[in-house]
């Protein structure tokens, strides 16, 4: 028999950080914290890691669902196989703590050479959006610490300036020397699109990720068909539930690649789902947090691990904030790692209240 209760913490950028959907400053997440009846002591959590505005799931009665599935925690099955389809980040956290549960440990839910043997996982390293000056910054800063693929967020600046940080990059490094991915989240209109994406092709670029806006599927087709960088569907798959839908959506468009926010998708599953209908099409694919604390990315990147992966995940969000959980993951040469040698430091988890 389980007991359960959530919690809520917000998360504090340790700078602004820069979309084309907006300036980001805090991010608020839910966390399940269940135990057994009989041994209480014993805590495991799951992060319900919802991003405003973009989450199919951001709904008024998001708490209420949480209280629900927290009284009727006994019957989690039901909700991680049916009830939670239109919950993916609530689905998500609740999969996550039973897989915690499932290893008898509240940290390491999928056991492997990366928590064992602190053997690493490969990242891009991220740059937001703002002024030049500032992305430049950060691209210098990301080089210099040894990632060799870095992606930048664009369409919230001048276009011709960001060609020109690409190009930055390129007088410098070439491709062999530094991948660059590029993630418009939707920011170009249909219209213009293929004559930007001609530009940065000049570059190099490794891929695109949701060039224009999701939901314009017969455009996006067209895109996938002419474009001269491969494109990456994000936001697209979000509100994608079933195994045919999924197929037909990958059908229609034929991207290059799809990336895989496990709390937008609705957790391990349904993302496993996801990989196993791209590699039936030839369609490669990679995995990202959603700004999830320590506890939702040492989830995703222990299971991230265990997919075999070659390509550099999107993983290296665990400190972008002021008040994260302290945890063994650290970020070195553009590689994540466990240390194993490290404890987590559960203070401030443990002290969370319900807001």
């Amino acid at each position: 028999m389980y007991e359960a209760e959530w919690k809520k913490h917000t998360l504090i950028f340790k700078q602004a950080s820069g979309t084309s959907r907006g300036v980001l400053r805090k991010k608020e997440s839910w966390f399940f914290k269940i135990w057994k009846k009989n041994y209480p002591q014993k805590i495991y959590w799951g992060e319900c890691g919802l991003l405003k505005g973009l989450s199919i799931d951001d709904v008024k009665n998001y708490e209420k669902k949480l209280d629900e599935i927290c009284f009727n925690i006994n019957n989690y099955s039901f909700y991680l196989d049916k009830d939670l389809i239109h919950f993916p980040s609530i689905r998500f956290g609740l999969e996550m703590a039973f897989q915690a549960i499932l290893n008898s440990n509240t940290f390491e839910l999928f056991p492997s050479d990366f928590t064992k043997k602190e053997h690493p996982i490969h990242i891009n390293g991220l740059v937001w959006m703002g002024e030049k000056d500032f992305m430049l910054e950060q691209i210098k800063n990301k080089i210099k610490n040894g990632f060799s693929c870095i992606k930048l967020k664009i369409g919230a600046i001048r276009f011709n300036d960001e060609l020109d940080l690409l190009q930055y990059i390129r007088k410098e490094f070439s491709e062999k020397d530094i991948e660059i991915r590029v993630d418009a989240n939707g920011a170009f209109s249909p219209k213009d699109v293929l004559e930007k994406l001609s530009k940065l092709s000049k570059l190099k670029i490794h891929s695109i990720e949701q060039p224009i806006r999701q939901g314009q599927f017969e455009e996006m087709q067209k895109i996938c068909k002419t474009t001269p960088i491969p494109i990456a569907l994000d936001e697209e798959l979000i509100g994608i539930f079933s195994k045919e839908d999924k197929e037909n959506l990958l059908e229609i468009i034929q991207p290059q690649y799809i990336i895989l926010k496990p709390s937008l998708v609705g957790g391990f599953k349904s993302s496993e789902e996801w990989i196993n209908i791209a590699k039936q099409k030839n369609i490669g694919w990679w995995i990202t947090s959603a700004l999830e604390s320590n506890i939702g990315l040492n989830a995703i990147a222990q299971w991230t691990y265990t997919l075999n992966s070659s390509l550099p995940q999107g993983l290296g969000t665990g400190q972008l904030y002021t008040n994260n959980f302290p945890s063994p993951l650290t970020i070195h040469q553009g590689n994540l790692i466990y240390q194993n040698h490290k404890n987590w430091d559960t203070s401030l988890l443990n002290n969370l209240s319900c807001e």
